[in-house]
């Protein structure tokens, strides 16, 4: 199956070069509408019908739409050919004033290889009413004007194209003012308001006027703004520009408050008549955010940031207004200098990770590029690393495919970090780096590897069951199912078998477990071996040997052993009364199963007859004499020692003794009234104890005699035998070493003779000499 997948990617291969040096040359174009404002989701078109293409050859062709930078406005269902809205598509939001408005995109075919182009207008729907900037415009007319004099307005806004624009104003009902509709250069239009009949100020000093703009949508929609007109005095010359048009070029990066152009214009009059304000005229709402007027010095200065991307050019138009109401005016025509400001963009149509490592030629990736600079500042060159095993092959439409450069080898380089380079030519030349993981197939030529040699794993005693105690790790470098290791306990050696009963491991991530609790004074340490296997086919595995190191843990009192604790048999020690202070009166004995500082002792003296008489030294368990001993000393002096290990928490056993005051050893002190019958008895099991060591001793000690003289009679004996062996026989009569060190110790030296009085050849050997008797010279 791999084999044959390796063969079909092959064919596909070549089928792709062959589509793109012939058939993606000739790319066909794809024209499609939608209307504004419908549902995401509405159907647009049938992707199969417009290439003539049967149901389903886009779905086995691994059709895509591809939008020029990350938004995509369109989904296409391959299976069925549908092309669907994604979202809402605002007309005005994408495209502004622009008519046609049009997406460009691409659909990408894979197996084999073709690009088409296409595009999708947005038509426009009647969703914007005309806007006036200004509430309300002043105008101020001399009541010497001639009827027939025309008076320029400030256009309305229309978001809206077409039909759907602007199409004329209207003017309230009035005995002095009409209203006529002008178009510009631009086919925007703008209202002009006509004096009918000679204005009279005695008679009306001003008038307020409704200026509405209607549009040609179905339904029509319209907007409206007030005109106060104010008949002033007679003004007979109105502000003329120095300049009728100003061309200015501006860099796109130019800093906020920038000077843009200084407009100056000049008037006849005199005093009132000749101040002149500037003021913007027909400005759109953009204008009035990027530019700013002063209407006293005619400055013009920048407002916001340019962006050439988004317009390249401004047409300005400023009014010069006197005091007595005339007016001029002159255009400002900023052009706006593209910079590179915008590095390019890469769209990754496809990628392929892992790749097989032996097929020669593999297409890993589809990209597009882009850059929305213009002219040197939007041509763009691709490039990766030079010492990769990969190429960049250009293709139509600034498509690129990535391919690979023969056949590649997982065991030298299991993955490929590629860097995508885009750099376009504008000066300072601006890049995009974009990075991809190339990871190649593998095939299960790997062991798994433990990442220690052995393992040694630190186990406190009288754990709980279940505990996780440590973890083996294994690392497979192959991939996949090749990399899954598992974990498992080879089979112990018959007499090892109790041991693994208390060890199991998890098979998936090799966790450790104790199956029971430990205890340190049965056993110390033990060892297994843990087997990681991949699973792979065939599988591969490793082995490594845990050893399992049981800790002490305070666990155990200590003991008394002397003097010894029954109940039954007292121990009762005599101190003549004559003893100096230092004497030593007895010394307590314990012992504690634990190690480590968990059996150190310390004694303390807890309670006594007469806490004076004696010290007791609290490494070693000696009682010894404080004072002089003197007559009005108690006979009997009982002592309470407390024994105490050095564990965290300690562990404490109470020891109790009696201390006689005798005058000497030979008196009858176990007649003493005052002694308890149970203290002077001696208890019939302990005799029966000590009568039967006795015996045993003395059972040993004959054996060991009889034993020696038996070995010393064989030994001369042999010695005799030995003393016939022919030297110049093919057996050696030195010594052999069973160590393998070269030399033999007392310990190890064995006999080599023929047995007395046979003709065979028959031998004695390993038969080891007793240290204790030397060797007797042949």
């Amino acid at each position: 199956m791999e084999q044959e997948g390796r063969i079909i990617l092959q064919q596909r291969q070549v089928l792709f070069f062959l589509v793109l040096l012939g058939v993606s040359g000739a790319a066909s174009q794809l024209e499609f509408s939608v209307v504004e404002e419908i549902e995401r989701g509405s159907f647009v078109a049938n992707v199969a019908n417009a290439l003539g293409l049967e149901v389903g050859v886009l779905s086995n062709r691994g059709a895509r739409v591809v939008f020029k930078g990350y938004k995509e406005y369109l989904q296409l269902y391959p299976k069925t050919g549908d092309l669907l809205l994604r979202e809402k598509l605002d007309r005005e939001e994408l495209c502004g004033p622009t008519e046609p408005c049009v997406l460009p995109f691409q659909i990408l075919l894979e197996n084999p290889f073709q690009v088409v182009r296409a595009e999708l207008r947005i038509q426009d729907v009647n969703d914007h009413s005309p806007v006036f900037l200004d509430i309300e415009t002043m105008l101020k007319i001399p009541e010497s004007t001639s009827p027939g004099t025309v008076f320029l307005l400030e256009n309305a806004q229309d978001l809206d194209v077409g039909n759907n624009s602007l199409q004329n104003y209207t003017v309230s009902p009035n005995s002095h003012f009409h209203i006529q509709t002008r178009e510009d250069a631009e086919g925007r239009k703008y209202p002009e308001l006509v004096l009918d009949k000679p204005l009279d100020r005695e008679e009306q000093p001003e008038f307020r006027l409704t200026l509405t703009a209607v549009d040609g949508g179905a339904p029509t929609r319209s907007g409206s703004t007030q005109i106060l007109v104010l008949v002033m005095d007679i003004n007979d010359n109105a502000p003329v520009f120095s300049h009728s048009r100003y061309e200015v070029q501006l860099p796109e990066n130019s800093p906020t408050g920038s000077l843009v152009a200084t407009v100056s214009a000049k008037d006849l009059d005199s005093g009132n008549n000749a101040e002149i304000s500037y003021s913007l005229f027909r400005a759109s709402e953009r204008i009035r955010k990027t530019f700013q007027l002063n209407e006293k010095s005619g400055e013009l200065r920048l407002k916001e940031k340019l962006d050439f991307e988004s317009i390249h050019s401004y047409t300005i138009n400023i009014q010069a207004t006197d005091g007595g109401g005339l007016s001029g005016k002159c255009t400002i025509v900023v052009q706006v200098k593209d910079l590179n400001d915008n590095p390019p963009e890469l769209i990754m149509s496809s990628f392929t990770s892992p790749i097989p490592e032996n097929s020669p030629d593999i297409t890993v990736a589809v990209f597009s590029v882009s850059d929305i600079d213009s002219g040197e500042n939007g041509r763009i060159v691709c490039s990766i690393q030079d010492d990769l095993p990969f190429a960049l092959k250009p293709s139509i439409e600034n498509f690129y495919t990535l391919v690979t450069e023969g056949a590649l080898d997982r065991e030298y380089k299991a993955e490929y970090n590629i860097t995508i380079t885009v750099m376009d030519l504008g000066f300072p030349r601006l890049k995009s780096e974009y990075n991809l993981t190339v990871l190649i197939s593998d095939v299960n030529d790997n062991p798994p590897m433990f990442s220690q040699r052995t393992y040694k794993v630190y186990l406190q005693e009288n754990n709980s069951p279940a505990l996780h105690i440590g973890s083996v790790s294994a690392s497979d470098r192959d991939s996949g199912i090749n990399a899954k290791v598992t974990y498992s306990l080879l089979p112990p050696e018959p007499e090892d078998l109790p041991l693994f009963s208390y060890i199991s491991i998890n098979s998936d991530n090799g966790h450790l477990y104790a199956l029971r609790s430990l205890d340190y004074e049965a056993i110390q340490t033990f060892q297994f071996t843990v087997r990681a296997a991949d699973g792979g086919s065939p599988s591969l595995s490793s082995q490594v040997l845990v050893q399992i190191v049981v800790q002490d843990e305070n666990d155990n009192s200590p003991f008394v052993l002397y003097p010894l604790q029954n109940g039954t048999a007292p121990c009762n020690d005599l101190v003549p009364r004559g003893a100096e202070p230092g004497y030593l009166v007895t010394k307590v004995v314990g012992v504690d199963m634990d190690s480590g500082q968990n059996s150190w002792l310390s004694y303390q003296l807890l309670k006594a007859t007469d806490p004076g008489l004696f010290t007791l030294w609290a490494h070693n368990g000696e009682i010894r004499t404080a004072r002089p001993i003197s007559d009005k000393d108690a006979i009997k002096q009982r002592l309470l020692v407390l024994v105490k290990d050095n564990g965290e928490p300690p562990l404490s056993t109470v020891a109790s003794l009696t201390v006689l005051l005798v005058d000497g050893f030979s008196e009858p002190y176990l007649q003493l009234s005052d002694a308890p019958k149970e203290q002077v008895q001696i208890d019939s099991l302990t005799v029966y104890l000590i009568i039967s060591l006795a015996l045993i001793s003395f059972l040993f000690l004959v054996s060991i005699i009889v034993f020696i003289a038996i070995r010393l009679w064989k030994r001369k004996r042999d010695a005799t035998d030995c003393s016939q062996f022919d030297p110049n026989s093919p057996f050696p009569n030195h010594l052999l070493d069973i160590n393998r060190t070269g030399t033999l110790s007392q310990n190890y030296q064995y006999e080599v003779c023929l047995t007395s009085g046979s003709g065979t050849d028959e031998f004695k050997f390993l038969r080891p000499i007793l240290p204790s008797v030397p060797p007797q010279a042949t």
